[in-house]
């Protein structure tokens, strides 16, 4: 059983920066790709990056691209997520992700073949001043 937990949610003013960090214990982490998504309230979960299990391939949505970032140590087993140059409509808890599926297609990652076999429980992270 896999167990995933995200850290490092927080207030922050538009503009700033925080790193947010998901640790996954119970299988092996270098085995499967992973990858960060976020819900704001009112709306539909979506995607915010990933990063294959090698970690030679990162994909970002469009909304984040040029501000986050994504790696993993696989020595420590985690996943972190640079955020720069926050926005208030970043405002959502975001959930670390483990992939039971992983599909990039031409360079795009592919969400429709992609499926998440594990989720954190969330951290919560507002940008507002």
């Amino acid at each position: 059983q896999v167990r995933i937990m995200e850290s490092g949610g927080d207030l922050v003013q538009p503009g700033g920066s925080l790193r947010l960090s998901c640790a996954a214990s119970g299988r092996t982490f270098s085995s499967y790709a992973m990858g960060w998504f976020r819900q704001a309230p009112g709306k539909e979960r979506e995607f915010v990056a990933a990063i294959n299990r090698s970690g030679s391939r990162l994909f970002y949505a469009d909304s984040v691209k040029g501000r986050f970032t994504i790696s993993t140590d696989n020595a420590k087993n985690t996943v972190l997520l640079q955020m720069n140059s926050l926005k208030p409509e970043d405002t959502a808890v975001y959930y670390c992700a483990q992939y039971s599926q992983f599909t990039y297609t031409g360079g795009d990652y592919d969400a429709r073949k992609s499926r998440v076999g594990s989720w954190g429980q969330g951290t919560q992270v507002t940008v507002s001043s």
